[in-house]
């Protein structure tokens, strides 16, 4: 499980097209995404999803609640090119060329933020920070849903796991980290009901909530 920092592969076409080609057959992945969705909430009026990929989830998102706006960021041409073709005429749906290993821009408060088997890809650092900002996003009770590609315990289950999703080897953009930590940084960053609400080997389901007004914080009416 060796990180490699500086590594990241998927502005290159060839390796962005075999995402696509197999992003359908990765197991248990229906069941990630549909616990996921669980967590949205229904009358959420702007969703925002990070690192789009090939729109997958988008498209799962939005068929759940066609009613709201969705900002897509990704950085890879490749990637950019399919999602504006999937989703030319969709005037809910606004593409944004953005590499989330750099600050993130002003885009406005978003009801949910989803990502999908995309923050894994940059540096340890980068994902702490990257949580932070995506707090600052949020609108008060916020979801946040991370269906996240983390870390194993051991060598031994991560040698399983790629065996279990058919593949040779590590990709080399990946940086893993464990679950137990990710949600220590959550928790201190200021999220509330922090927790892994699905996993299967190496993928996981991390939903955290920002904080809205509580009965104990309600504002004065005098």
């Amino acid at each position: 499980m060796t990180v490699t920092p500086d590594v990241n592969l998927w502005a290159c076409a060839e390796h962005a097209l075999d995402y696509l080609r197999r992003a359908d057959s990765i197991p248990h992945r229906v069941e990630g995404e549909s616990t996921l969705l669980e967590f949205v909430p229904a009358g959420a009026k702007r969703i925002l999803d990070l690192g789009t990929g090939g729109g997958r989830l988008l498209a799962l998102a939005k068929a759940t609640r066609p009613s709201a706006e969705f900002v897509g960021l990704d950085f890879s041409p490749t990637m950019l090119e399919k999602l504006r073709m999937t989703f030319a005429g969709e005037s809910r749906v606004t593409i944004i060329s953005h590499d989330f290993s750099d600050y993130m821009p002003v885009l406005g408060l978003f009801d949910a933020v989803i990502s999908s088997f995309a923050i894994h890809h940059v540096a340890h650092r980068r994902k702490r920070t990257l949580y932070r900002e995506i707090f600052e996003l949020l609108a008060p009770n916020g979801v946040f849903c991370n269906l996240e590609h983390v870390a194993s315990v051991s060598p031994r289950l991560h040698a399983e796991f790629l065996h279990a999703i058919s593949c040779a080897e590590e990709d080399p953009s990946n940086k893993l980290l464990d679950v137990e930590t990710q949600l220590a940084w959550l928790r201190e960053i200021g999220f509330v009901d922090v927790d892994c609400h699905w996993k299967w080997r190496e993928l996981a389901l991390l939903v955290s909530v920002k904080p809205g007004f509580s009965e104990s914080q309600e504002k004065p009416t005098g």
